[in-house]
């Protein structure tokens, strides 16, 4: 009994100084993208947007952007967060607008819903709808090759 009881003590003991050394709140760390905060880049202009992204994704905007990907835009704008946009077009640079928005980005089969992060900014709609998928083998069949010939069937 006194054995139990000391072994009570002890465990009490290591709780509580697990307690003390975890940190009680964990603080998040803010977002930003190169030193701005996502308030600040939404209230910038879209020329001072396309400044800050990277060089291919800038390019596509210096060169202009046709009617189908500026309708996408103004839609996925306009739109509040609940309802997914559809669209084919995977090669839409991200914008600070469209953070927290849903977008169902077509893969070549099917639409893949994909909700926009801040962590996305720059890149482009595509490269989170796999067009690809990994294909895995099962063993091989009878006949598949000559060493087959003596697997034994189950």
């Amino acid at each position: 009994m006194a054995k139990r009881m000391g072994g009570l003590a002890k465990a009490a003991r290591r709780k509580l100084r697990k307690r003390a050394g975890v940190v009680e709140t964990r603080r998040r760390k803010e977002f930003t993208y190169r030193g701005y905060t996502m308030e600040e880049m939404k209230a910038m202009t879209l020329d001072e947007i396309v400044e800050l992204l990277p060089a291919r994704s800038r390019r596509s905007f210096v060169r202009g952007i046709d009617g189908e990907r500026l309708t996408f835009v103004e839609k996925l704008r306009a739109n509040g967060t609940e309802d997914a946009v559809r669209t084919h077009c995977r090669d839409v640079p991200i914008l600070p607008d469209f953070v927290g928005k849903k977008v169902a980005v077509h893969n070549g089969k099917e639409f893949v819903n994909v909700e926009i992060k801040p962590e996305m900014i720059g890149h482009f709609l595509g490269e989170f709808a796999m067009t690809r998928k990994v294909v895995s083998h099962s063993g091989p069949g009878v006949g598949a090759t000559r060493s087959s010939k003596f697997m034994p069937l189950k």
